[in-house]
């Protein structure tokens, strides 16, 4: 593999991935000469041009710049959702390019620092974005390779110059975080998913014990109270638990809602930090304060730094975001596109607001996953007071033959209950009157939050 610090220019195929987006932010403030492909542009693609990307939006060979057809002196990067018959990739293959995936390039940069890791199927971009926020706002400082757009920072890459700890959101897609090496790994969940690329579950939880193998000699695993996997640990690696409620090694008590905040006190295996605020105060969010905070205590942030850190931790875009937050109307976007993660997140709305109606309006994300879990995801939706769906998000799918939002609305238990096609669903919206109202999915749903939101602040 060429040396990172020997190569002049990069160039991304998915260049506008929330992943590689990251990496790309890092090679420009590196000095790297970035370009790219992806498919849709955004406003985050349009950001990376204005911090000196070169990103176009045709798959067209003829657009790629010369200065990356200079092969000794460029890697090329790409997201395992592109197609293997994707032209620009084709050409760069058939020509001798040496061509990384993101997982191989982030494992790279964690064989040289230190790196804190956060895995599992869920919980992973907030865990890794509250560790990245409390290590900043020390005196231990960071860099940070994020799942999603940190608010306190507005962007999902943070850089020091003082700091070898790294915070890595690590995917478990196409087992990509099997190129990690570790200093210290969290894993926040093995429930079963990505079954198209694993096959049975068993195989989906063996991904993850071999990650636990990859922490380095010295280095410290921690897991969720509960996680049901046996970690293989190389010699010297410290294993610690960490739980919501439950008594673990680190573990949260005294929970209190109190004026719409929440406090708890936080418990190490050596003392009580008491009076713990979260920052987005949703009752989801208190383990993945729990493992960040223990991470970040571990790491030798001082207890008035955590204090501080965690209550002015403001969240990642996308995980709980709230877009109205009135008295009489509640609009709320969240990714959660799993059936453990979507009971989690309407669990947390609905007991935020057990007075009012719960109205969720959910899409569905990969034919594959939908096909694996619809009853999974009928029960999850069933919590809610009404539910919406649209059709499935296919990202990187060809349809599968009778696979379609439809299964999952026939399970769903509740009276109110609705299938929209996307362009009848904003006006159908307009029909209607809401109180609290939970968007959720993976796809491209997030596209309507804000016609959505204008929709119903009338």
């Amino acid at each position: 593999m060429k040396n990172l610090n020997n190569i002049t220019s990069l160039y991304f195929i998915g260049a506008g991935g929330i992943g590689m987006s990251a990496l790309v932010r890092y090679f420009l403030a590196n000095g790297k000469r970035v370009g790219g492909y992806d498919r849709v542009e955004s406003d985050l693609t349009r950001q990376l041009n204005t911090e000196g990307a070169e990103i176009h939006y045709e798959d067209n060979l003829d657009l790629i710049p010369e200065i990356y057809k200079e092969k000794e002196h460029t890697l090329i990067v790409l997201t395992p959702a592109v197609p293997s018959d994707h032209s620009e990739l084709v050409y760069f293959r058939e020509n001798g390019f040496e061509i990384l995936k993101r997982a191989q390039v982030l494992g790279e940069i964690t064989r040289t620092n230190r790196g804190l890791c956060v895995a599992g199927t869920h919980g992973k971009t907030t865990t890794s974005s509250m560790i990245a926020h409390l290590l900043k706002q020390s005196k231990v400082d960071c860099n940070a390779f994020l799942g999603g757009i940190l608010k306190n920072y507005d962007s999902n890459l943070l850089l020091s110059d003082k700091s070898d700890l790294t915070v890595i959101e690590a995917d478990e897609y196409d087992r990509s975080f099997h190129w990690l090496t570790p200093y210290m790994a969290v894993i926040t969940s093995v429930a079963p998913d990505h079954l198209d690329i694993y096959g049975t579950e068993g195989e989906y939880r063996k991904s993850f014990i071999h990650f636990t193998s990859l922490v380095r000699e010295g280095g410290t695993l921690l897991m969720e109270a509960g996680v049901d996997i046996e970690p293989e640990l190389q010699d010297g690696v410290k294993l610690y638990t960490y739980s919501a409620e439950s008594a673990a090694d680190f573990y949260a008590e005294n929970i209190r809602i109190q004026n719409g905040e929440i406090y708890f006190d936080f418990v190490t295996p050596d003392k009580t930090i008491q009076d713990i605020q979260l920052g987005v105060p949703v009752k989801i969010n208190i383990v993945n304060a729990v493992a960040a905070l223990a991470i970040a205590y571990l790491n030798g942030v001082s207890d008035e730094e955590l204090y501080a850190g965690m209550a002015s931790f403001r969240g990642a875009k996308r995980r709980f975001d709230f877009h109205i937050k009135r008295d009489d109307l509640v609009l709320i976007d969240d990714y959660a596109h799993h059936p453990e993660e979507l009971a989690a997140s309407i669990s947390s709305v609905k007991e935020l607001y057990s007075d009012k109606k719960l109205t969720v309006i959910f899409q569905p994300h990969l034919y594959s996953r939908t096909n694996d879990f619809y009853r999974e995801f009928a029960a999850s939706l069933s919590l809610a007071d009404e539910v919406i769906l649209i059709p499935i998000y296919p990202a990187r799918e060809t349809p599968i033959p009778g696979v379609s939002s439809q299964m999952i609305l026939d399970l769903v238990t509740v009276a109110e209950k609705h299938l929209y096609a996307k362009a009848e669903l904003l006006e159908n919206i307009q029909k209607s009157r809401y109180e609290v109202l939970l968007v959720a999915g993976a796809g491209d749903i997030e596209l309507l939050v804000e016609p959505i939101k204008k929709i119903v602040s009338c």
